[in-house]
């Protein structure tokens, strides 16, 4: 009998409490502890459904220790788990499968009904977990760099995945990471904009030429720079593209940005295409002058130095934003071409998951460059 899905976040919760915190308690009261749901997953930020089930998924949980304590009682916490868990929870087998080396590690749910239970309940440190999952040290300062090499996926997971338990500082430690300082966010938003002006009217022109395919990837990538803008004026951590539409209509604006974006991706000329993404356009003008954080920029499109082409990038959006910035590091970026994040110039799938392309990253905002690069 298939057992009903639940949302894998709830599953964890109940797990931890019912099942690990119980364990904890037995050989380690009195130790601080925090528990939590915050690495890779789709149930950490509640997008899992039934097909999420079979790879990852199922009872687990992130315990985190004082550095002391984890040194101490890892391994005593994984071998009293491993004896002690039940075999199945709520319906769910409690124990996964080794690491799939023919499918990137893969583990799944695997009955047994005896001997010890390979279970997915790690012990580790914030301070460890912060370099695994950020490739970040929490003694150095958070600068510009950093967050502008953060991956959004990973930042999201961090901030918004939940929090069973804390007696150990975690709380403090994800606020750290809320979200962007507000220069970073305005250099982010600027980037955001300029990426739209240097091709809102490529589109048109691609099509003028006949090119009504190469006219449409153009509109595309404009659709999800708009989605992305859009996530950034509602100050949330855009997720990787799996949840990117899912994530994108949880936003206030998704209900008036959603037909015009819609009608851009399904429309078979370029200018069905063009009135579509101009009411897209215009709709977010109107939210970036809502932000207030420029002086109001008009709302309207205008022409595209005399041609025929619709633009909005010529209304001087990401030039007010850079205007306001005042961190002396991020205003020297801002004098630069303007890159954006990790997430804004590049979708590579490679480069964005893993964080341990950050360091030679950082160097794209650290080091000096000439300044006709």
């Amino acid at each position: 009998m298939t057992t009903p899905f639940q949302p894998g976040a709830k599953l964890c919760e109940r797990f931890y409490w019912n099942c690990v915190r119980p364990v904890l308690d037995r050989w380690i009261p009195g130790v601080p502890h925090a528990a939590a749901l915050i690495d890779s997953g789709s149930e950490v930020l509640g997008f899992d459904d039934a097909m999420s089930t079979d790879h990852h998924w199922g009872p687990r949980v992130l315990l985190f220790l004082h550095p002391p304590d984890a040194a101490r009682w890892a391994q005593t916490i994984h071998a009293a788990l491993t004896r002690e868990l039940p075999y199945e929870f709520e319906g769910y087998p409690t124990n996964f499968s080794a690491p799939d080396p023919n499918d990137n590690g893969v583990q799944h749910l695997e009955r047994v009904t005896e001997g010890p239970v390979n279970h997915r309940v790690t012990c580790q440190t914030l301070a460890g977990f912060i370099r695994q999952h950020l490739n970040f040290d929490l003694d150095q300062p958070l600068e510009p760099a950093d967050w502008l090499t953060f991956s959004e996926q990973r930042l999201g997971t961090l901030v918004y995945g939940p929090v069973f338990h804390d007696a150990t500082g975690l709380e403090a430690v994800r606020a750290q990471f809320s979200y962007y300082p507000r220069d970073v966010w305005l250099y982010l938003l600027a980037a955001g904009w300029n990426r739209i002006g240097q091709e809102e009217h490529l589109m048109g022109r691609a099509g003028l030429a006949g090119d009504e395919i190469g006219s449409a990837l153009i509109g595309a990538r404009l659709v999800r720079d708009l989605m992305r803008l859009s996530f950034l004026m509602a100050r949330r951590y855009a997720p990787y593209p799996k949840w990117f539409g899912t994530a994108f209509q949880r936003l206030d604006a998704a209900p008036a940005l959603t037909p015009s974006l819609e009608g851009a991706l399904r429309a078979a000329t370029w200018q069905e295409r063009e009135a579509n993404l101009v009411r897209a356009f215009e709709t977010l003008a109107a939210c970036h002058n809502a932000l207030g954080v420029t002086e109001p920029l008009p709302e309207r499109v205008t022409p595209f130095f005399g041609r025929l082409f619709q633009s909005i990038g010529n209304q001087g959006f990401a030039e007010a934003l850079l205007g306001r910035i005042q961190d002396p590091q991020v205003q020297a970026l801002a004098r630069r071409p303007l890159i954006g994040s990790l997430d804004q110039f590049s979708d590579n799938t490679d480069l964005v998951s893993d964080p341990a392309w950050r360091g030679r990253l950082r160097q794209l905002f650290t080091e000096q460059t000439d300044s006709n690069v």
